[in-house]
């Protein structure tokens, strides 16, 4: 069973970029809703949604990885996801497949000590006519 979901990632869209996070992390997949705002969060914490009865933070992933903020439009999603017990969203440009990425077809995240982006990244998965940045979802939502 669990070599069935080892390889396979929820891919969206930030800009004109693809990412990926591990299908098991994912719990689901909500459209753009209202949040309520918590002060003094960091910017990149957009608020809080109530969803299905579950208070749950939602973090601004443009603003976490430190690239220009959007307006949200009607492709954006919020990617509720969990990792060492922690849950979130993930507010994401739009939401567009699952893909099966081999181990072999991952190479290792480049390395440069100063840029901050760097950290957030498990690996860089290649498939035919595109590359995909596999995020490490642990260092996302635990900084």
């Amino acid at each position: 069973m669990s070599s069935e979901v080892e390889n396979k990632y929820v891919i969206f869209k930030l800009d004109k970029e693809y990412y990926g996070i591990p299908i098991e992390n994912v719990l689901s997949i909500e459209k753009m809703g209202k949040t309520t705002r918590i002060p003094n969060a960091p910017d990149y914490i957009k608020g809080v949604i109530n969803l299905r009865g579950e208070v749950i933070p939602v973090i601004n992933l443009r603003g976490k990885l430190g690239m220009e903020l959007e307006h949200f439009s009607k492709n954006s999603r919020i990617i509720v996801v969990t990792a060492n017990e922690i849950v979130a969203g993930l507010i994401v440009d739009s939401s567009s497949e699952v893909l099966e990425i081999d181990k072999e077809s991952i190479d290792k995240p480049p390395i440069n000590e100063r840029n901050e982006f760097i950290d957030y990244i498990s690996g860089i998965g290649k498939i035919p006519e595109r590359l995909i940045i596999l995020l490490d979802l642990i260092k996302i939502l635990e900084y």
